[in-house]
């Protein structure tokens, strides 16, 4: 699967999944992030998008989230 030439944060080809860590905020001022989420969907990618304060403050949500797509990718 191509990642059409975008750089995210974490990438696994064997289930398909793709993290981006947006800083503070979910920031779509040029709404690149959710065409670029678009894109990598067509593709079969699951694309996780993440602030630093939901990884600081709600790990455990954050986790959960990113194992939901590994259980369905082994299933």
């Amino acid at each position: 699967v191509p990642l059409l030439d975008y750089i995210v944060d974490f990438y696994c080809h064997e289930i398909g999944l793709a993290i981006e860590i947006d800083g503070n905020s979910h920031n779509d001022k040029f709404q690149y992030d959710a065409r670029r989420q678009g894109r990598l969907e067509e593709y079969g990618v699951h694309f996780l998008r993440f602030t630093t304060d939901e990884i600081v403050h709600d790990l455990e949500n954050v986790l959960d989230t990113i194992r939901l797509i590994i259980f369905e990718a082994n299933s």
